[in-house]
């Protein structure tokens, strides 16, 4: 769920980590590279680490004692923008796509997490609080300067607890999708949380699920744009892109989120929650068929990113 600025600022980092369970981009079409998450190291600090599809060949990109996570490839495969708080205040991030040249995009002072690069590379989309808007948002900025800083979503006229946020950008760049919330409950529970989809300038806004059932977990579009994945109520669906077609492919007690397709369309990266801290990256077929976890041990991971392109090695 998602709350207005006064929630969360005052504890921004301990709500980042119930969100962080989810990815925020799409996965462009290509080879099959490398995967990327955040993970809580042996020094207990929440890096960005990649490793081979196979879970070989694990690297650490980030050392920086700040928090880092929310990893998002551009569509060539050759970077990573991300999140971190190294700064003081959560910015949205670049760097090459083994860890080299880190810089800042956003240096807004507001709160800006899940990005997600356009297909052209020109633009990053993500979301948080800016300016004068207390509710979370989904904004636009250039790549390159994080200048032109552009709403792309409102929440007024909605109730204090309204939220947009997880903006995924579709394979052929028209479409963004994400999740909108009405508002929050007396807990903090979201309220009528579904997935919609709009054009990449903002309009065209148009829900694709329904019901009662929470969809928190960002929503990622297949590489050839037909389907999305999701999450509902901690199990990983696909759809087709006009919300048909809704089909199940997790089950079980463990809570599944963070849904990241492979560039080829053939897989489904995800993080399974088995709870007491064992959270790691799972890997499936697209049909929910062979489902392994991709590094070994208990560890705590988020943010499963898949690179296009094969560009890791």
């Amino acid at each position: 769920m998602r709350a207005s600025r006064p929630v969360r600022a005052a504890a921004a980092t301990l709500v980042l980590l119930a969100l962080l369970a989810s990815p925020a981009a799409a996965t462009y079409p290509g080879a099959v590279g490398r995967l990327a998450f955040a993970m809580s190291g042996t020094d207990g600090n929440i890096d960005i680490y990649t490793a081979l599809p196979n879970g070989a060949n694990v690297r650490r990109l980030t050392t920086d004692p700040g928090f880092d996570a929310c990893t998002a490839y551009s569509a060539d495969g050759g970077h990573i923008a991300f999140c971190s708080d190294r700064t003081g205040a959560f910015e949205i991030w670049a760097m090459d796509k083994n860890g080299g040249g880190q810089h800042a995009v956003t240096n807004t002072g507001g709160y800006a997490i899940f990005p997600d690069w356009s297909p052209d590379g020109r633009r990053i989309a993500f979301d948080g609080f800016q300016g004068s808007d207390p509710n979370d948002e989904i904004y636009v900025v250039n790549a390159r300067t994080g200048g032109g800083l552009t709403a792309l979503t409102s929440c007024a006229g909605y109730p204090a607890g309204c939220f947009n946020s997880y903006p995924a950008w579709s394979p052929d760049g028209g479409r963004i999708a994400f999740i909108h919330a009405d508002d929050a409950d007396a807990d903090g529970n979201a309220i009528n949380e579904q997935v919609w989809v709009m054009s990449a300038n903002g309009s065209n806004k148009t829900q694709l699920t329904f019901g009662p059932a929470l969809h928190d977990q960002t929503p990622d579009w297949s590489p050839d744009g037909r389907k999305i994945a999701y999450v509902e109520d901690g199990h990983v669906f696909t759809m087709r892109a006009d919300g048909s077609h809704q089909t199940q492919l997790t089950f079980g007690d463990a809570v599944d989120f963070g849904t990241a397709w492979s560039p080829d369309g053939r897989q489904i990266a995800f993080v399974r929650d088995f709870g007491g801290g064992n959270r790691p990256v799972f890997v499936m077929n697209a049909d929910g068929s062979n489902h392994h976890q991709l590094t070994s041990g208990t560890p705590r991971q988020f943010v499963p990113a898949w690179q296009p392109l094969g560009g890791g090695d």
